[in-house]
């Protein structure tokens, strides 16, 4: 079996669905975590449990299971309370809906009736007086003033959060005291037709490049690419792990200032092996390089020579993280992948972390191009603490994600719990050279699975924002919020989708290095953002009536400058005020409207128009705020309900 379904319930003709996923095709148990919510955060029990296979790893194969084991707990005392609380939201929800229902066909007797007797709320107080102003009353002024209370009260600040976020980029061009930048470069292979040594440091404050000097004698890591840096902001040091072999031998062996240590009793660090540095940026050795180990793997017990992994500090633990990457083993032809490895920054001391799942497998940045190879979106969360690993998505592309990518670059803000991903590479089966890609996308993490989102660029004007890349680096300032990217490779052929007239030599690899830099800041809605955006579909609704009861001259002017006033016409609601005038334009050319400043008589479409604009406004309020999103007539089985059998 390879994708399956889970469904469970309390009946076997009541069932839901809990999880989709995928089996992997080898003999290692996996396990998979059951979702016991429902969206409102109540648990629920289930006495039934559903395995609905969906497709088997090979079409000359049917579908079969052979092992399975549930965990959880079984307790009488733990499940009635359980199922208690689970059915007391039943019944609250149900009569919410009730409520709904009788509301939106204008019952409004039973409705208060039933709302005075049962003690249920259909939504927050706020919300129930926003409907009365728009649709019961027509009452403009008292909805904006609603508005006004409701971002005072907070019930925004989900939607502001959630929100899309627009990014906008910045090209930096900060040159140093001498006019010079970091040249053009890709992490990915060598600059030119060699590996470069330098180091650059960008002043945020300053705007501008320093290149960081170098001393004769002392310890400086050779040149590379592929390699990886993080920093820790406790020690104020910057380590750097990795490399990918050079071909020319002699350029390795010639550069004398990695062999040397800050201690001459140490080992001298090579090329060919797994060394590792740290950089202090401050303190007594601020502006030095120290050669922490001139071979992780048999020096140290850390990972092995590898290109292409990942690194992340835990500054609170003081502890170093190195995940996945390709192992340089050019006696093998097999390709080989690295697993977890933690560095204790204190102790100085590498360590394996055994995780309960086939970890380097799952790693996506590890891929190579080649026959055979794979472009993966699965996503995984390790705990550390557990040593365990849980699948998210075994196809984030299906949930709402970016398309399978290679060289993609990540950075993180654990504060707002958002991932942001910066593409690279992708290829889709119609071409067989992988294409850029040029969008970014955000995740959100703060509930399980998360969320992912697309990101637009504030500018559609050219030059607006970096091009598509891969192989760049990307860094992020939690403090301002700002990502930072630098260089990448264009991949000129490979941005066409094929391989070009001649593929032959070093022009079908030919590859354009980038050296440019930019800061790119996201932006979300803001309370007073929220309120303008309801206020404007209010306006709008307002002169829709006022089309009906003032004159023409009136009316119009409304338009002008109450709506006007509360529009971005920049965005399509400019295209909105224009379509406003369509109901001014089709009166008869000698109509006559008594003027009058009370509001329109709620007849059946008057009060179609007007829910409609409150169910609008409902975006921007969290689900536990609003009425239900579904009406009652969708619950109900109607095929069930509909006769005999």
């Amino acid at each position: 079996m390879k994708e399956f379904r889970v469904c469970v319930g309390l009946t076997k003709d009541r069932m839901s669905e809990v999880l989709s996923s995928t089996l992997k095709d080898d003999n290692v148990p996996e396990t998979f975590t059951l979702r016991h919510t429902n969206g409102a955060g109540v648990p629920f029990p289930s006495r039934y449990l559903k395995i609905v296979p969906i497709s088997a790893h090979s079409h000359s194969f049917h579908v079969s299971i052979w092992f399975v084991s549930i965990d959880g707990f079984n307790g009488d005392g733990y499940v009635e309370e359980i199922k208690r609380q689970h059915e007391e939201h039943m019944e609250t929800t149900a009569l919410r809906h009730i409520l709904k229902h009788l509301r939106s066909r204008r019952l409004m007797v039973p409705f208060k009736a039933l709302t005075a007797s049962a003690g249920v709320q259909l939504e927050h107080p706020l919300v129930a007086r926003l409907y009365d102003s728009i649709v019961s009353d027509g009452n403009w002024t008292e909805a904006e003033r609603v508005l006004r209370l409701a971002a005072d009260a907070g019930l925004f600040d989900e939607f502001t959060r959630e929100a899309p976020a627009q990014a906008t980029w910045t090209r930096l061009r900060g040159a140093s005291a001498d006019g010079d930048t970091p040249r053009q470069r890709g992490g990915h292979a060598c600059a030119s037709t060699r590996s470069l040594d330098d180091f650059w440091a960008f002043s945020i404050a300053e705007g501008q490049w320093h290149v960081v000097p170098r001393h004769e004698g002392m310890v400086w890591p050779g040149r590379r690419s592929c390699h990886r840096m993080a920093f820790d902001a406790v020690t104020g040091r910057i380590f750097l792990l990795g490399s990918l072999g050079v071909s020319d031998d002699n350029l390795r062996e010639s550069d004398s200032a990695r062999m040397r240590s800050s201690s001459s009793g140490e080992p001298r660090g090579s090329a060919h092996h797994a060394d590792f540095y740290a950089y202090h940026t401050r303190g007594d050795c601020a502006g030095t390089w120290e050669l922490l180990s001139p071979n992780t793997e048999v020096v140290s017990g850390g990972p092995p020579w590898i290109i292409d992994h990942q690194m992340a500090v835990d500054s609170g633990r003081g502890r170093l993280y190195v995940c996945g990457g390709r192992v340089n083993d050019w006696s093998s032809d097999v390709t080989k992948f690295s697993g977890l490895y933690c560095y204790d920054i204190v102790t100085r001391v590498w360590c394996q972390i055994p995780f309960k799942s086939t970890l380097a497998s799952s790693h996506s940045l590890t891929r190579r191009f080649g026959d055979g190879e794979h472009f993966l979106s699965d996503m995984h969360v390790l705990n550390l603490d557990t040593n365990t690993s849980t699948e998210l998505f075994s196809n984030f592309t299906a949930s709402g994600g970016p398309d399978k990518i290679y060289a993609q670059r990540a950075v993180i803000d654990p504060t707002l719990k958002e991932i942001y991903v910066f593409c690279g590479l992708k290829r889709t089966r119609a071409t067989p050279v992988p294409r850029l890609d040029g969008e970014h996308w955000v995740f959100r993490y703060s509930s399980r699975p998360g969320i992912w989102t697309h990101t637009q660029v504030v500018s559609a004007q050219p030059d607006s924002a970096p091009s598509a890349r891969y192989a760049h680096q990307v860094v992020y300032d939690s403090r301002t919020r700002t990502a930072f990217l630098h260089g990448g490779n264009a991949g000129r052929l490979l941005e066409s989708g094929s391989l070009g007239d001649n593929v032959h030599g070093n022009d079908a690899l030919a590859e354009q290095r980038l050296g440019d830099f930019w800061s790119m800041s996201l932006s979300r809605p803001g309370r007073e953002e929220v309120v303008r955006r309801a206020t404007f579909r209010i306006r709008c609704q307002q002169f829709r009536e006022a089309c009906t009861t003032l004159p023409a001259v009136q009316a119009l002017r409304f338009l002008q400058t109450e709506v006007a006033e509360v529009a971005d016409h920049a965005s399509a609601e400019g295209d909105v005020l224009q379509e406003l005038l369509a109901p001014l334009l089709a009166r008869p050319a000698h109509s006559f409207v008594v003027p009058t400043l009370s509001p329109a008589p709620v007849t059946p479409a008057v009060f179609k128009t007007r829910r409609d604009v409150f169910q609008q406004l409902m975006e921007f309020f969290p689900q536990e705020a609003k009425e239900p999103a579904a009406d009652l007539a969708e619950v109900i089985d109607w095929y069930k309900e509909g006769g005999k059998d």
